[in-house]
């Protein structure tokens, strides 16, 4: 790492994504929270091994990336979602009710994300949610730029799919979820 940048300004300028990542990667606040802090554990002890400061942030998310997928190993985690509800304090009807619909989708998304498999999902967060360019993404997952775009666009296939079934099964929509399976 050159003398001008240090953990400290990676941490400031960086923190925020790598925990996003994180956790759209586990779908749990602790465990991004966990991710996160052992990014940037592991950061400052190979911080020798960023050669070009200006690729700093794809560095710290390909050790996020590789943190998150070790964590999740560890614990054994076959799904991992988030408290559905919180306690509620606001009394608005309709902001209650727009909060409860916007909790349910995000719930699906997680839900689905969960099931498809870790190169698939951070592709699908790479891509998808952070909009990363195919060169950032490529660079980042340690493989070409034709790879990105040709397991992006089966991520997405493998994403809907889940997404039909998890609606399905929310829904009680029986003939939809036997098609999706058939």
């Amino acid at each position: 790492m050159s003398k001008g940048l240090d953990i400290e300004d990676l941490y400031r300028e960086f923190h925020v994504d790598i925990y996003h990542f994180s956790l759209y990667f586990s779908s749990n606040k602790q465990d991004a929270e966990d991710i996160t802090q052992e990014t940037f554990l592991k950061a400052i002890r190979n911080s020798h091994m960023l050669r070009d400061d200006t690729r700093a942030k794809y560095w710290l998310l390909s050790i996020a990336r590789h943190t998150a997928i070790d964590h999740l190993r560890k614990k054994k985690l076959k799904s991992a979602l988030p408290e559905l509800l919180e306690k509620i304090t606001n009394n608005n009807e309709d902001s209650l009710y727009e909060h409860l619909l916007i909790k349910e989708q995000w719930q699906e998304i997680q839900s689905a994300l969960l099931k498809i498999k870790p190169h698939y999902r951070s592709l699908l967060i790479l891509r998808g949610i952070q909009d990363m360019t195919t060169k950032e993404t490529a660079d980042i997952l340690n493989c070409t730029e034709l790879k990105v775009r040709v397991d992006f666009y089966r991520a997405v296939k493998v994403l809907k799919k889940e997404l039909q079934v998890v609606e399905g099964v929310n829904y009680g929509e029986k003939d939809r979820k036997s098609n999706s399976r058939g």
